[in-house]
């Protein structure tokens, strides 16, 4: 129905237009209500910044940059890389312990597949690797221990009558009198010198059960990280973005597979040193013929100066024994050496992890000269680890720019 005035609103539209702001007073009103400002919880009635307030208030203003607090900031950044380092520094010791068995366990993994695909479970594969390396350890103890002990019995038995033969030497006599060798030892025998010399003695037996300690800790921690090789290497690979965690597992995979050739190919080079060492030292006679080929094999397991330095252990006990048996030996590790490093080991280092010789070289006196002998041993298979990444990952990259 049509009237005068105006029309009543339709109550279907109220909340439209209660939603849409516009709840006026009237039908001419120009300005919507204004909805009222939020404030805080506790009932102060202050607005919250950005239309919110906070339970305990309005909060203040972001910090500013100043010069002070970068400077702050930068020099707790300084103090936590020192102390990083020194942490570093002071577990350095540990950490080479933990770099050799973890070098170990790579290099020995393959045997442990090896083992499961014959049919051995995982755990019992482990314990026949381990046990075969106890008893390696083992085998060079019982060649190198009962030599040296036999020997110092020997010299002990025999150190009174070589004291009795310079005492009725005239030449010996004429020269303890002239230079008051009698009167210095007797000086040199003082409360002072003495504890120095029982403080050596305890040093020597500290550095003894110190090396027996490491070779333990050794031990037990390859033996862990061959019993755990596959979950901590799933954990690295899982590390890394799911978009490139194919292409890392097959470079890691690569790279593992070096680190184990190279270990394999190192102690097939050192058996057969030590092997021929045995044999040689049969046919010319050499005292403990077994211990010195041990002992060659261990320092041919040394990149570059292993071998000689083998070599210069066996040619002293040859000359020690006899002057042409001497002469033996060097002319033996002299052929013998040629014959390695010039067949032996291109053929066998090339073929499992094709490392150029002068990089192996470089890398091998880097690695001696940071962290001794343990670095000389890991520094060939660092160096295929790197060559791979190069080849796999960093060429590709920049030829495709």
């Amino acid at each position: 129905m049509a009237h005068g005035g105006p029309a009543s609103p339709d109550p279907e539209d109220e909340p439209a237009r209660i939603a849409g702001g516009r709840d006026r007073d009237g039908p001419d009103d120009p300005h919507p209500r204004r909805q009222a400002a939020p404030t805080d919880e506790v009932g102060t009635g202050e607005p919250a910044a950005g239309g919110a307030t906070g339970r305990f208030g309005v909060p203040g203003r972001p910090l500013r940059r100043s010069s002070f607090l970068v400077g702050f900031t930068g020099g707790l950044g300084v103090l936590l890389a020192y102390a990083v380092f020194l942490g570093l520094r002071n577990a350095a010791g540990i950490l080479i312990l933990v770099v050799i068995a973890l070098f170990l366990a790579v290099g020995l993994y393959p045997a442990v597949v090896r083992l499961r695909v014959l049919g051995l479970s995982h755990g019992l594969a482990v314990a026949v690797v381990a046990l075969a390396v106890v008893l390696l350890l083992c085998g060079g103890l019982v060649a190198l221990v009962p030599p040296v002990v036999t020997q110092t019995g020997e010299f002990v038995d025999q150190l009174p009558s070589y004291v009795e033969s310079l005492r009725r030497n005239d030449t010996v006599n004429d020269l303890v009198e002239r230079y008051g060798l009698v009167e210095r030892v007797r000086n040199a025998a003082n409360t002072d010198n003495l504890g120095r010399a029982l403080g050596g003695v305890l040093g020597g037996a500290q550095l003894v059960f110190g090396t027996v300690f490491r070779a333990l800790t050794v031990l037990v921690l390859t033996i862990y990280f061959l019993v755990y090789f596959d979950r901590l290497r799933d954990l690295g690979y899982a590390l890394v973005p799911a978009s490139r965690r194919e292409r890392v597992r097959l470079i890691g995979d690569a790279i593992l597979a070096k680190v184990g050739a190279y270990m394999v190919g190192a102690l097939t080079i050192a058996l057969l040193a030590g092997t021929t060492t045995f044999v040689f030292a049969l046919v010319v006679g050499l005292p403990y013929p077994f211990a010195l080929a041990v002992v060659v094999a261990v320092t041919d397991l040394i990149p570059q100066i292993g071998a000689t330095l083998g070599a210069v252990i066996v040619s002293l006990v040859g000359f020690a024994t006899d002057l042409p048996v001497g002469i033996a030996c060097a002319v033996f590790f002299l052929i013998y050496q040629q014959v390695e490093n010039y067949l032996i080991y291109p053929k066998v280092m090339r073929r499992s992890v094709q490392v150029n010789e002068v990089a192996a070289l470089v890398a091998a006196l880097l690695g001696a000269s940071l962290i001794g002998v343990v670095g000389a041993l890991i520094a060939i298979p660092t160096v295929a680890a790197i060559q791979l990444v190069l080849r796999e990952v960093v060429l590709p990259r920049q030829d495709t720019r």
